[in-house]
């Protein structure tokens, strides 16, 4: 369950118990489902299931799959009418077999009647502006007028209004999501293939939803390019707070690939924009099945101090002076204790790095001398082992404070 922060007022802070180092932009709240992101509510994880939204049985048990590992919000590809009606299937077969899961409509090319159907049930609808009203480039173009341009917008507004306005009156969410790669040919001939057209592109679309009093709005500005993302987005709350709007952002590199490098592409940007404030809900791209995509969201945020669902440890990178293998302890340590959930666990080589460098960690363990560990709580040194009970002396030091909880 998502759990409200306090901050002091006009400052989304932290979750309790972490340093107040990273002030986050202050949002307006937006509900998706029973998740609410921006306001004071902690980064929200989001991911993407990749089957067939026909295949009912394979969504229900993929949405579960995600859910259940702490994906909070699940995003489900509709192309089609007959797709958008499967999602009412889809979405009782959870209630009934599972719980209610808080879901996002993926909606493209020309999509008023797929949005408008699968927006009864779904919690939000998420529309790529380039794409929604699509016009097909022309090879011979070599200018937009201004007529044209307008001619077109009038075109969108007139598209998006039954969208905006069901949305609107069922209380449910709009995500405007801004593809780097797929911006409205308009754009690219007034504004160039650059942040400033992603920008201008989801401001149209902000625009549109507001003149029918709609707000319940969330924008991502996404690119394959961790350049490109970072000058988008920060290009976005710039405009935004030039014109007195809030809406919260959902940050993500699109494409971003698989592996060690696709994990690093993803945490640059993301982790980037966390660490200036920026965000408040985001998807880490991997091309490898879903559930790789949440541990990789979830440290991040934990790197950062803005979530805390895991045991941070804190390790040195060993040197002649450690006493003994430190890789080999770090491993049983963490094997031990990683289904914890809110502590800092040092493991340090020698007394050298030991008590100063791990002097934030709830508990240590390390190399005093040859053969033997000290264990701390804190700063203070709890007793002295022999290495080889050293992992069994940290489990009872835990257990003997009420922190322990079986695996």
């Amino acid at each position: 369950m998502q759990t409200l922060l306090n901050p002091p007022t006009g400052v989304s802070t932290l979750l309790s118990g972490t340093d107040p180092t990273i002030q986050r932009r202050k949002t307006r709240p937006v509900p998706v489902g029973d998740i609410t992101i921006g306001g004071s509510y902690p980064v929200a994880v989001q991911s993407m299931i990749n089957e067939d939204t026909l295949d009912i049985e394979g969504s229900v048990n993929a949405i579960q799959r995600l859910h259940e590992i702490g994906c909070e919000i699940v995003r489900v590809t509709v192309p089609s009418m007959a797709h958008a009606k499967a999602m009412q299937v889809i979405r009782d077969h959870l209630v009934k077999q599972y719980q209610p899961v808080p879901l996002v409509a993926d909606v493209h090319h020309n999509g008023l009647k797929i949005a408008l159907e699968v927006a009864n049930y779904v919690d939000n609808v998420r529309i790529n502006p380039g794409l929604y009203v699509f016009e097909k480039p022309r090879s011979d173009r070599t200018e937009y007028t201004q007529a044209e341009f307008d001619e077109i917008g009038q075109k969108i507004r007139d598209t998006l209004e039954p969208l905006v306005i069901s949305l609107r009156d069922q209380n449910k969410s709009m995500r405007i999501g801004v593809n780097h790669g797929s911006l409205a040919e308009r754009m690219l001939f007034t504004y160039g293939d650059t942040p400033e057209g992603m920008v201008e592109s989801a401001l149209e679309f902000i625009r549109i939803c507001e003149s029918f009093s709609f707000y319940n709005l969330e924008i991502s500005l996404k690119a394959s390019r961790v350049p490109v993302m970072l000058a988008a987005n920060r290009l976005m709350v710039k405009r935004m707070d030039a014109l007195g709007i809030s809406y919260p952002l959902h940050l993500g590199v699109t494409e971003a690939g698989d592996g060690e490098y696709g994990r690093i592409k993803s945490t640059a940007g993301i982790g980037t924009l966390l660490a200036e404030g920026i965000g408040d809900t985001i998807r880490v791209s991997l091309t490898e099945a879903p559930e790789k995509e949440i541990p990789v969201c979830y440290s991040i945020l934990q790197a950062l101090g803005l979530r805390r669902t895991m045991v941070e440890y804190v390790a040195c990178p060993s040197c002649g002076r450690t006493l003994f293998n430190l890789e080999e302890v770090l491993h049983r340590v963490r094997a031990a204790t990683s289904h914890l959930t809110g502590l800092n666990i040092a493991v340090m080589g020698c007394i050298v790095n030991g008590p100063g460098e791990m002097a934030d960690a709830d508990y240590g363990y390390v190399g005093k001398q040859a053969g033997f560990i000290s264990l701390y709580r804190g700063r203070e040194e709890i007793r002295k082992v022999p290495e080889d009970e050293g992992v069994a002396a940290l489990i009872d030091l835990i257990q003997s404070d009420g922190r322990w909880i079986d695996p």
